[in-house]
């Protein structure tokens, strides 16, 4: 992995906030987009720039696209996710964006979600 392209990834407040989400586990895509409330097709270009990287790691689950952290991430991955994970404190829209990640994920593990595979479903009761 070429640290100028993990940094590059990182000079964007987006994926910087796809970062900060996914730090607390894995997401799926149409979550991020709720989330972050941008339009799908910019998230997935994000996440390509994150995945080219080597920031990002995914999985289909049925129709679903589920983002995660890779498992081994880079020296310069890690040390900036550290960074990034004090920087929480500072920067509002991290801990707006976190609330919201809650928010989705009780309802997903709510009974009364009845649109997602029992595999997102279960993701979402772990990472809760």
């Amino acid at each position: 992995m070429d640290a100028i392209r993990i940094y590059q990834c990182l000079c964007d407040a987006t994926r910087l906030r796809i970062l900060n989400l996914l730090m607390e586990g894995p997401l799926c895509v149409c979550h991020l987009t709720d989330i972050l409330g941008v339009p799908q097709p910019k998230v997935s270009r994000h996440l390509k720039a994150l995945r080219d990287a080597g920031a990002l790691a995914s999985e289909r689950c049925c129709n679903f696209t589920i983002c995660h952290l890779p498992e081994t991430p880079s020296a310069v991955l890690e040390n900036n996710l550290k960074c990034l994970q004090d920087a929480r404190r500072e920067e509002p829209v991290f801990e707006a964006d976190l609330k919201k990640r809650e928010a989705i994920l009780a309802r997903i593990a709510s009974d009364t979600c009845r649109d997602l595979p029992r595999e997102i479903k279960t993701l979402a009761r772990a990472c809760s």
